[in-house]
């Protein structure tokens, strides 16, 4: 086994605006979100992980992960085996489980500055809590991560595209997910090398993806305010 390539994990801190933007639609919607990320390079591939907990004043409402093994199909191929799980649980509900297999291409600067990746892949969905049923779905994924002005500035992101499928009458539908995120890091700074806060934003984008009873609105767009912590 070789030394690793490159390592990254963070703890950030979201104040999402979104019931404040859509009472109607988002009364429930959690105020404060912490995520636990991490990225693992080794010369098999990567590990990917993000753990988001939903937090109230009085305790934590729910927690969703994503876990995810890619494989190079050789040392210098664009080419990986992609395998994920998604999943979690909150105090009303569970979300539905999930498992992904498929193919990713993935690319990235010398300095990893810059990485883009691509993902199509089979989805399968398991029965998680009264009212949910297996089903087949497929997901398209990019990805991407991106510097600036000498580091300063890191714009991030990924979007989503694949099959849901309505509560109502099982028909398919579209979902669509993205979540760019907009980082200013302090430790370019003059004498704050080793402080290693951001300052930023997350903006959740997405049709079909919130749950929403009071109307017929299917589109959403999220803001947060966020603080991040890299190690």
């Amino acid at each position: 086994m070789s030394a690793m390539v490159m390592q990254a994990q963070s703890i950030q801190l979201h104040y999402d605006l979104g019931r404040n933007l859509y009472p109607t639609e988002e009364p429930n919607r959690p105020k404060v979100t912490v995520t636990l990320e991490g990225l693992d390079i080794d010369r098999w591939g990567l590990w990917y992980y993000f753990v988001d907990i939903d937090n109230s004043r009085k305790y934590s409402e729910a927690f969703y992960t994503e876990l995810t093994r890619e494989i190079k199909l050789g040392s210098t191929s664009p080419i990986s085996v992609h395998l994920e799980y998604n999943g979690g649980t909150s105090k009303s509900m569970s979300y539905q489980q999930a498992a992904l297999l498929g193919a990713a291409w993935n690319g990235n600067t010398a300095d990893y500055s810059k990485t883009w990746g691509v993902q199509l892949l089979y989805k399968h969905f398991f029965k998680s809590y009264s009212g949910t049923h297996p089903y087949a779905s497929a997901q398209l994924t990019g990805i991407w991560g991106m510097n600036f002005l000498n580091n300063a500035i890191r714009f991030s992101g990924f979007i989503d595209f694949w099959r849901g499928e309505n509560a109502a009458n099982g028909h398919g539908k579209l979902v669509v997910l993205s979540e760019p995120q907009l980082w200013y890091n302090l430790n370019t700074i003059p004498g704050l090398k080793d402080f290693n806060l951001s300052i930023g934003t997350e903006v959740e984008i997405s049709n079909n993806f919130v749950f929403n009873e009071a109307n017929d609105k299917t589109f959403f767009i999220n803001p947060t305010l966020a603080l991040k912590w890299s190690f």
